[in-house]
Parts: structure tokens; C-alpha cells; sequence
């Protein structure tokens, strides 16, 4: 069985009486990407400090290639550890050319060749004599990631390196940085808070809340099977249906859904993603015949619709009690308000969870 490349177990830390990172538990494989998702605040910035050594945790045990980096007594020094770090801010030498900068701390005859093949590895090669002011903020973060990748460290710790790019470079600079970091062979831990981002670029996804990581798994896994309304809700816009259940069923607009598990008389949402409805037109007062997979069509009326480039987004108020619900529906559909639709909604991709 392969050795993890990084393993932290049970970190704690607390700043001012309040726990910032609780029991945090992660594994990162050999050549992996994981993503370590949330929202400010989260504490995800502070598990990747302690990583590297710039924190030290108030509990628990980091290992690298299964050997003990750090616990509460022992401490290997940062620049022992055999980790890189990548940062939202470059912080590039001003006063060293590009070549200078991704050779700064590596020693040896062979460091000219490594500079080389990583600036040629980024597509900086021919800029290997400019200084970082006369780069653009793409391209210096290329040569921040050959910097990173210079003394060809085991582990990549990467907090929002993209999060200072223009929009239209971000996607192009990300997909370029995980080749290079791929044909590196490096174990990455990237802290975004941006769901779009990790999806792209992670192998794994860690969704962190308050301190805690509270679902772990491939991004479809994470994406498809949400362990609550809170992560469903974090990765897209959601539709959220109220009810209570009664014999194990719950009562909707859409016909009735299974709670298996669920105490009667226990409220609960049902979740649903805007592109998972489906919009059929109005016959007279009728709708479509419901199937097993889409259930009963529930009546609704327009309230606005507005084009987003690649899909439109139409907003409904429900004849069933007023409450609003919203359908993205790919390319150009733009029903004019107060026009009368059913809408259906796909029984595998709704989820219920009890409401807290």
C-alpha cells in the first residue's frame, strides 16, 4: 500500500479562546491535487500555515512520506520539510532577473540546468533575463511557480495563487500550472475558496467549514452527494422545497418524495439544483404526465427571465403556496412574465435533509 505523501492528523489550533482549525484530519497521495474548499474564515489558510511550519498547532501530528515532520514537542524547521509555497502574492525579487529568482537557495552545478528546464517547463525561457516589473501578472506567476518548484520539493502548498489574475488568464494560467506541477510528480494542497476553481484542479476535494472538514471526496462525489444543505448550497445556487414528513414521505408540489430514516413529523428540505428543473408548456391548464423520474409537473408563472451568455435563468412563483423557484435552462429561453409553465424536476439529483 502507497505511503501518503502528506498525512495531518487531529490539528487543532485556537486563536484568542476561539478554535480555528478543529481535529483536522487530511491525506494528500503521491502526485495528487487535493483542494482544501471553503469559505473565508474557515480556517483552511491556517491548516496550510501549520503545514509549513509558519504556525505550530496546539495538538495533532503532520508526517511526510510517513516520517514525523511535527507534533506538539518535536518541530522540523520550515525550510526542512521539503514543502513549497505558493501565495496569492508572488513575491518575486524586484532587484533579481527571472533566472536569478527561481535559482535563489538552490546550490550545485546543476541549478543552471534546473532553472532552465523549469523556466522552459512554464514558457518563461525567454525571459529569463527580465525583471519582474516588466512581466505581466500571469507571467510572473509562472516564474513563481518555477521558483516553487525549484529545489523540486515533495509537497506544494498553494494558498489562492490565482485569486490576483484577470478573469479571461485564470483559467489558461491554471491548467498550465496543473501540468507542470503534474509532470513534476509533486503531492499539491490548494486552499481556494472558489468551488469552479477546485473542481478544475482537484483530484480531491476537502470542503471546509468552521474549522472543521466536513466532506472529503472526488469532486463529483462532493458535487452529487452533499452531506447537507450547506456544501449543496456552496458549490451552486439551489431551490429549496420545505415539508414534513409522514410515513417515511413528504408532501410536495412535485408529488411525494421518500425519507427513509426520517421521524414523522420531522421538517425537511428538499434541495434541487436550477439546471435539474425541467419546463414543459401549459395545455390548456394541464401539464406533462408525470414519470418516475421527474414525478408529478407542478404549475408556475414567470416572474422574469434573464439571458447569461451560455444558459437563461427564469425565475417562477408557484402556484402550489407563492414560493419562488429558479430553472437554468441552456442557450437563449426568455418566456415573457405572467406566461403559465409546468415545471418537473429530476428525483435523482434532489436531496433531502432534515432541516436544522
Amino acid at each position: 500500500m502507497q505511503t501518503p505523501r502528506l498525512e495531518i492528523k487531529d490539528i487543532v489550533k485556537d486563536f484568542g479562546g476561539r478554535r480555528v482549525v478543529d481535529n483536522v484530519d487530511l491525506t494528500v497521495m503521491p502526485g495528487q491535487v487535493t483542494c482544501l474548499l471553503g469559505p473565508s474564515g474557515c480556517g483552511k489558510s491556517t491548516t496550510l500555515r501549520i503545514i509549513a511550519g509558519v504556525e505550530k498547532q496546539d495538538s495533532g501530528t503532520i508526517h511526510v512520506d510517513g516520517s514525523l515532520v511535527c507534533d506538539t514537542v518535536f518541530r522540523l524547521p520550515p525550510e526542512e520539510r521539503s514543502i513549497g509555497l505558493m501565495f496569492q502574492d508572488f513575491a518575486l525579487f524586484p532587484h533579481l532577473t527571472v533566472g536569478q529568482n527561481v535559482a535563489f537557495g538552490l546550490k550545485g552545478k546543476d541549478s543552471a540546468a534546473r532553472v532552465e528546464t523549469l523556466l522552459k517547463k512554464v514558457g518563461m525561457l525567454s525571459h529569463i533575463n527580465d525583471y519582474p516589473h516588466q512581466l505581466s501578472g500571469g507571467e510572473q506567476q509562472r516564474v513563481a511557480l518555477a521558483r516553487s518548484l525549484a529545489p523540486k520539493p515533495q509537497i506544494m502548498l498553494m494558498d489562492e495563487p490565482f485569486s490576483g489574475l484577470d478573469d479571461r488568464l485564470r483559467d489558461g494560467i491554471r491548467d498550465e500550472t496543473l501540468d507542470v506541477l503534474k509532470s513534476e510528480g509533486t503531492a499539491v494542497l490548494l486552499v481556494t475558496h472558489e468551488p469552479g476553481e477546485a473542481m478544475r484542479m482537484a483530484d480531491e476535494i476537502a470542503l471546509m467549514r468552521d474549522g472543521r472538514i466536513v466532506q472529503q471526496g472526488a469532486p463529483y462525489n462532493i458535487y452529487n452527494a452533499p452531506v447537507d444543505i450547506e456544501s449543496s448550497a456552496f458549490f451552486s445556487d439551489i431551490n429549496v422545497i420545505r415539508s414534513r414528513v409522514k410515513g417515511a414521505l413528504t408532501d410536495t408540489p412535485f408529488g411525494q418524495f421518500l425519507a427513509p430514516g426520517v421521524p414523522d413529523d420531522t421538517e425537511v428540505d428538499i434541495v434541487i439544483r436550477p439546471q435539474h428543473l425541467k419546463i414543459d408548456f401549459d395545455r390548456g391548464g394541464r401539464g406533462p404526465n408525470p414519470t418516475p423520474q421527474d414525478g408529478t409537473a407542478a404549475r408556475g408563472v414567470v416572474q422574469r427571465a434573464r439571458f447569461m451568455g451560455a444558459s437563461s435563468l427564469v425565475e417562477f412563483r408557484m402556484d402550489y403556496d407563492g414560493s419562488i423557484l429558479k430553472a437554468v435552462v441552456p442557450s437563449v429561453f426568455l418566456p415573457k412574465p405572467d406566461t403559465a409553465l409546468w415545471l418537473m424536476i429530476r428525483r435523482d439529483r434532489c436531496f433531502v435533509f432534515p432541516r436544522r
